[in-house]
């Protein structure tokens, strides 16, 4: 009985197992059938690591270590969980082959009765009994004697030998059986233990979820009240620009070239030096002073000017037109006005002429640290309190204040043209790396590049990311220019651009999510989708096997796109349709 039960038990698990993985390669049936995705690789720590100061708004940073304890809390029971699985799956495994042997030294047994039995039927029909007696009364002589009573002797210790080595093993079948019995049902009631202990510890994210509801609304908010205030800032800006430009032209000023303004004892006719450093002029007009700009820093800052509002995006490369980096943003808009600069912030100082931040002028770069930092950020000057720059915090370009003490660690002039690159701060060992105002963690190889900017996974403000060009599909914005040109080569092929089902997923939607499928979905707040770094594709991608999805395993690497390793076909969360920007 209890044999049949265990097959039983091990066709139904064939059968779920059967359906689960081919349930993996279809698309969702419908919105409440998502699928889902790991977010990280396991043993990877799920709370966000970032300090409080790299938040943009310290309601935000609070609510980020409300969700960390949580998410901390999930992401342990997780592990325990898919251990104690393993467990009992191993456990259950070994009782197999227990019952297996067990049944196999019974039918030893079996055979051997049967042989004995078969034996006495024969001797009882012939009516003699293998005995020395009738080894005696069938002898002829006495060698015949004494062989008779041999062989009876032998098959008998033969028979024992036999018999007994069948039982013995049954025996120890029969114990084994019952020790892997018993360690499967430890086995067994370690994971009850645990399922009890996610479910407990689940319904305490949804009753976290159900209270961070108005932290999170109010979070929300202040930041859009924030990119609200940011905005009105950002158009006084472009109007008080674009009023001194008037003016300039009002006067009839023409801005002369940087060379002209490099020496503060030759200027053009009409224009008086502005202190012992050139690179800028003064004119007078109708009894007013005017500042004159060279041509070029007019052209770079007008450029810079009309790019407030563009989306920030990390790392290197983040030049325009679509989103901006801090030096990307000064290396574009410089380079293109014919004031060439190197890629990197510190490059930018180490090469730059220096001026004092007391005379700094409109068009100057302040680079910012504290030194311990290094050279992180780069802002261009406005004026003497104010800088515009692509900040990782408010995840766009933006105005903001110039700050104080030691946090600005250099002023350059790019008028003046550049110099023999000098040393510059550099980050100190153990510190965080920081850039253009953010933390900037670490990416794992062979995964996304996980935190970035100043908002925790999901919240990231929707004006911080940008369209792929499939539906209302966001991400971020590196991110989603480069899917969309890999999408357009994918439609080269198959004639349509790459299907998506999902990509920037809120952290309300990860919250339902994680609600409804606990065991599958990724603990709140982990997933890549809210990074805006992760897409979920259809369309024939979302199969091992179709040609979308081998053509995306050739081509996505050159876009900078991967299916993770625990995605793929014996990865352990098999998931061809979820594929990642590693940049």
């Amino acid at each position: 009985m209890k044999s049949r039960l265990l097959a039983v038990f091990v066709i139904a698990a064939a059968l779920l197992c059967a359906r689960t993985a081919s349930a993996q390669n279809q698309p969702p049936a419908d919105p409440g059938d998502l699928r889902v995705e790991a977010g990280v690789a396991p043993g990877v720590p799920v709370p966000d690591p970032r300090p409080g100061d790299a938040f943009a708004d310290p309601k935000v940073a609070e609510l980020q270590r409300s969700a960390s304890d949580v998410q901390r809390q999930l992401g342990e029971l997780a592990g325990q969980v898919q251990l104690a699985q393993e467990n009992l799956n191993d456990a259950a495994a070994k009782l197999q082959h227990a019952t297996a042997e067990r049944q196999a030294a019974e039918a030893v047994v079996a055979a051997q009765q049967a042989e004995v039995d078969q034996l006495s039927r024969e001797a009882f029909t012939s009516m003699i009994r293998p005995s020395k007696l009738s080894a005696f009364i069938a002898a002829g002589n006495n060698k015949d004697l004494l062989d008779g009573a041999s062989m009876v002797e032998f098959i008998r210790a033969q028979q024992d030998t036999r018999l007994g080595a069948a039982l013995e093993r049954h025996r120890k079948a029969v114990d084994a059986e019952q020790a892997a019995s018993g360690v499967e049902k430890q086995a067994a009631d370690r994971r009850a233990d645990l399922d009890k202990r996610t479910s407990d510890a689940t319904n305490r994210a949804d009753a976290v979820s159900a209270e961070l509801r108005g932290p999170i609304t109010a979070a929300n908010d202040a930041v859009v009240a924030q990119q609200k205030t940011q905005q009105e800032l950002n158009a006084k800006t472009a109007a008080n620009w674009k009023d001194y430009t008037d003016r300039l032209a009002a006067a009839g000023i023409t801005p002369p070239s940087a060379a002209a303004l490099r020496d503060p004892a030759r200027l053009p006719a009409g224009l008086t030096a502005l202190g012992l450093i050139g690179g800028v002029a003064e004119a007078i007009r109708d009894g007013q002073r005017l500042l004159v700009l060279p041509r070029e820093t007019i052209a770079a800052v007008t450029a810079a000017v009309g790019a407030l509002g563009k989306p920030y995006v990390p790392h290197s490369g983040g030049e325009g037109p679509v989103a901006y980096s801090c030096d990307g943003l000064v290396r574009s808009v410089f380079t293109g006005a014919g004031l060439p600069q190197p890629g990197s912030a510190g490059d930018q100082l180490a090469v730059g002429r220096p001026v004092d931040l007391a005379v700094a002028q409109p068009g100057d770069l302040v680079f910012l640290g504290p030194a311990r930092y290094g050279v992180q950020s780069v802002g261009i000057v406005l004026d003497g309190r104010t800088m515009l720059v692509s900040d990782a915090r408010t995840a766009g370009v933006v105005v903001s204040a110039i700050p104080s003490g030691d946090t600005v660690v250099g002023v350059s002039r790019p008028s003046l043209g550049a110099r023999q690159a000098v040393a510059v701060p550099q980050r100190g060992n153990g510190e965080l790396t920081w850039r253009c105002g953010g933390v900037e963690m670490p990416a794992r190889q062979g995964s996304a590049a996980g935190a970035w900017g100043g908002y925790p996974n999901g919240l990231i403000p929707v004006a911080a990311l940008c369209p792929i060009g499939v539906g209302s599909h966001v991400l971020r914005c590196d991110a989603a220019q480069s899917f969309y040109a890999m999408s357009q080569a994918y439609g080269g092929t198959f004639g349509s651009l790459i299907c998506v089902t999902d990509s920037y997923r809120t952290f309300g939607a990860q919250v339902d999510l994680y609600r409804r499928k606990p065991s599958l979905a990724a603990i709140p707040g982990t997933s890549n989708h809210g990074w805006g770094l992760a897409v979920d594709l259809c369309g024939g991608a979302e199969s091992f096997g179709s040609s979308q999805y081998r053509w995306l395993i050739a081509n996505a690497g050159r876009f900078g796109w991967i299916n993770p390793g625990w995605a793929r076909a014996g990865g352990g969360r098999e998931e061809p349709w979820h594929w990642e920007f590693t940049g």
